[in-house]
């Protein structure tokens, strides 16, 4: 196992150098990077939506009236005054030392920029992988010990439709309904905490911090409903059929100890050596729609303002530490397998 372990570490290497140079070689050509976005920034200009959109020509508009001496200097501040492969080296160089850079934007390093948002995605990611798991892993066993009933088929519909709505539209509709629009003021509409949170007591900050993410944590979570519940109907479906049930059948055995002493185990084994994953994309791949919608200043949020600043840094530097985690958790999802199934046997462990 410690060869296997030791041979992904290594491949991880490659596969990182491989999204740095892919993501620096398109950042390379996206038009209206920081140094036009600075020189309209000089001018009195907000041209965040024309460097987006713009052609060329819009793009230097505001580079008339610098000087060459005040475009160097500002070249040579954001590092645009070295070749494009000194510039990437320097990049690959930072990343092996996880040294992230600073902000172009907010003057400040990525990292304690990126730690600043994880409240928030924290808030929601640990919310939507208790309750997807808590909720969908009962109800997806209940299913498949009632396959094809009324309570069955009800379920499916249910979960089909929550699945088809978009989290986006769903969290429109809940603040119309339930957020002051058109019907009840029930749920506040923007942040985690009200304004007066300091001062509330500590019951006081509980219920109010619960009482701001039951809409946007309703929004994100509704639709993972499906993908875990019948992702466990099936699997338990499918040890319900092999031969060893029947033999346990056969033996006198309960219908309830056949499921949690040998079906229940058997058939986690795909939800279990999931985790990893959805644990880590829960905090970390929170829905950019839905912190916009409730005014969340999350990671999603942040990473969708820094390209559209050109804030190269957070851009570069949030999408390897995303890349960095995402190899971890395959990792620790084969690893999983071993340990929940003592069956499975990794490449050369065996010898």
């Amino acid at each position: 196992m410690w060869h296997y372990i030791l041979k992904r570490l290594v491949l991880m290497i490659p596969t990182l150098f491989g999204v740095l140079l892919m993501a620096f070689a398109i950042v390379q050509f996206v038009p209206g990077g920081p140094v036009e976005q600075l020189a309209y920034e000089m001018k009195g200009r907000n041209v965040g939506g024309e460097a987006a959109g713009g052609t060329r020509s819009t793009l230097y508009q505001g580079q008339r009236g610098l000087n060459d001496e005040q475009l160097a200097e500002i070249r040579k501040m954001y590092g645009f005054d070295k070749p494009v492969i000194a510039r990437f080296w320097d990049l690959v160089k930072r990343c092996a030392t996880f040294d992230l850079g600073e902000s172009y934007y907010h003057h400040q390093s990525v990292w304690s920029l990126m730690v600043s948002k994880l409240p928030v995605s924290i808030s929601l990611g640990i919310w939507t992988f208790l309750l997807t798991y808590l909720i969908s892993v009962p109800l997806g066993v209940a299913k498949a010990m009632r396959h094809g009933s009324q309570f069955d088929l009800a379920t499916t519909l249910i979960l089909m439709v929550g699945y088809a709505i978009p989290g986006f539209v769903l969290g429109v509709a809940l603040l119309v309904l339930f957020g002051g629009g058109s019907f009840w003021q029930m749920f506040p509409l923007r942040g985690l905490t009200s304004d007066d949170w300091e001062q509330l007591s500590l019951l006081g900050k509980i219920t109010d911090y619960l009482w701001h993410v039951v809409l946007p944590v309703t929004a994100m979570v509704l639709g993972s409903f499906a993908t875990v519940t019948m992702l466990t109907k099936n699997s338990v479906l499918e040890e319900i059929r092999k031969q060893y049930v029947l033999t346990a059948r056969a033996k006198g055995l309960g219908e309830r100890q056949i499921l949690y002493r040998h079906v229940f185990r058997n058939a986690m084994i795909p939800i279990v050596t999931g985790f990893p994953a959805a644990f880590v994309g829960a905090f970390f791949t929170g829905s950019l729609l839905i912190e916009t919608l409730f005014s969340l200043d999350g990671l999603g949020l942040l990473s969708y303002e820094s390209v559209i600043r050109r804030d190269y840094p957070v851009v570069l530097g949030s999408l390897y530490l995303f890349a960095l985690l995402g190899l971890f958790t395959r990792l620790l999802s084969d690893l999983c397998y071993v340990l929940v199934d003592p069956r499975l046997r990794f490449e050369g462990s065996a010898r």
